[in-house]
């Protein structure tokens, strides 16, 4: 920006009401300088009534301006800069430079060496410049974090950084973002301090930062820092940005092993409960090498002179209900920490399993429905309502009560659909009637 594009810009953008308030407040202190000077001179050649007269108005026309112009220029004035939180930590240059300092005190005091005075002096304005330097890198930042919108557990995403400069002139110099955290509350999100170089003014600087969930479930970050330790190094600033954030993390769904033992042994089920439906003829088709002999139509293809194969609708075998049960079992003290580990970590397992379950289905564009204790999503196309299912397993938590564990006696009158259920419940105490229309994966098999 030029200096005349930026005199322009400043000049339409004037507040004429308060730039009049700053010509008179000057106005009025110039001729309080100049009583004041009148007030010196008289008060030389003895006139000492004119002398106080003067000085009383001058005294009188500074207070005005004081009390009267002073608050309302302050009022029209952007003081958020005097707001924010700053900490300060002095770094390990800082502590040598401070030492350096007091060493030269101690000499310049003892010698009176006016070149050591000097010194000193310099080395103290070293730590004013320092301080405000810094303070006006951090003065005009704003930033934001731009994460994906769906987030799985143990796989890697790109978030985005951005860092802007509304500074009208000086770029900022040497910054780092990090995640404020405690002892108590470690940051979750940003756990890595993020660099920017230059933020030139008026303008913004992106960068990318890889980001690792270990866990399904909630992370939360109360607080960000903006750091600097320009130009010098002797002090570490930190903006404190109150910025709330909260990320769900889906769980990982990415097939382990055991998936790809189960799904052939689900499709296997699944075939065998919906034996003998989807007779409804769907399309003729060319006859293809991997067709069944027994969708051949015989009558068309004797009569076109080629194989003909009949299609039919199958929408009924894609029709599936998907169940976890958090039932774990009631709470027991006899047990050691070892084997409540391992009951968490089979619980953990089983949320993965189901929501990889749910992910192969919604690849195979299946119509499903999802249900726990504590909610059912609508019978429909599984890309429609699979991150409602992954949220829901996102938050699951396993439940040493029988609450609301009376969800399965339910299932037990539909048996028009195949059920996949997902508990750790014994089998003797499940439903008979579920038996023959549902595949179960307990907990214990995990």
């Amino acid at each position: 920006m030029s200096t005349s594009s930026f005199v322009a810009r400043l000049w339409s953008e004037r507040d004429r009401p308060g730039w009049r308030l700053f010509a008179v407040s000057m106005a009025t202190l110039a001729v309080a300088m100049i009583l004041a000077l009148f007030s010196a001179a008289v008060a030389q050649e003895g006139r000492i009534g004119l002398a106080t007269a003067s000085a009383v108005g001058a005294l009188g026309l500074a207070g005005w301006v004081a009390v009267t112009f002073v608050p309302a220029l302050a009022k029209r004035t952007s003081l958020r800069w005097i707001a924010y939180q700053v900490d300060y930590k002095l770094t390990r240059e800082g502590i040598v430079y401070l030492g350096v300092i007091l060493i030269v005190v101690l000499a310049a005091v003892n010698t009176g060496n006016n070149l050591l005075f000097l010194i000193l002096g310099c080395l103290l304005a070293g730590v004013l410049i320092s301080g405000v330097l810094s303070r006006a890198v951090l003065t005009g930042i704003e930033f934001k974090l731009e994460l994906p919108e769906h987030i799985f557990a143990e796989q890697p995403i790109l978030a985005t950084v951005e860092v802007r400069n509304d500074k009208e002139v000086w770029p900022s110099l040497s910054l780092r973002i990090v995640g404020e955290g405690s002892a108590k509350h470690p940051a979750e999100i940003l756990a890595r301090p993020v660099y920017f170089p230059y933020v030139p003014r008026r303008n913004s600087a992106r960068q990318k930062v890889q980001l690792n969930f270990p866990k399904r479930g909630i992370y939360k970050q109360d607080a960000f820092g903006i750091r600097t330790k320009f130009p010098f190094g002797l002090f570490e600033k930190t903006r404190r940005v109150d910025s709330p954030l909260e990320v769900v993390v889906y769980p990982h769904v990415e097939p382990a092993e055991q998936t790809y033992e189960i799904l052939p042994l689900i499709s296997g089920e699944m075939a065998s409960h919906f034996r003998g439906r989807g007779n409804d003829l769907h399309a003729i088709r060319e006859y293809v090498t991997s067709d069944s002999a027994r969708f051949v139509d015989w009558k068309l293809s004797a009569k076109t002179g080629s194989l003909k194969v009949r299609e039919y609708a199958r929408e009924d075998e894609r029709r599936l209900v998907l169940v976890i049960d958090p039932f774990i079992g009631a709470a027991r003290t006899d047990l050691g920490k070892l084997a409540s580990d391992e009951h968490a970590a089979r619980f953990e397992r089983a949320v993965e399993l189901t929501a990889s379950i749910a992910w192969h289905f919604q690849g195979m564009n299946a119509v499903m429905q999802f249900r726990t204790d504590r909610m059912a999503t609508p019978m429909a196309p599984a890309n429609e309502i699979i991150y409602d299912i992954l949220r829901e397993l996102a938050f699951i938590e396993p439940k040493t009560s029988e609450t609301g564990g009376k969800f399965l006696d339910e299932l037990a009158a539909e048996t028009e659909v195949f059920k996949i259920i997902v508990t750790r419940r014994a089998q003797r105490s499940l439903p008979s009637a579920l038996w023959s229309s549902s595949y179960f994966i307990f907990f214990d098999s995990l």
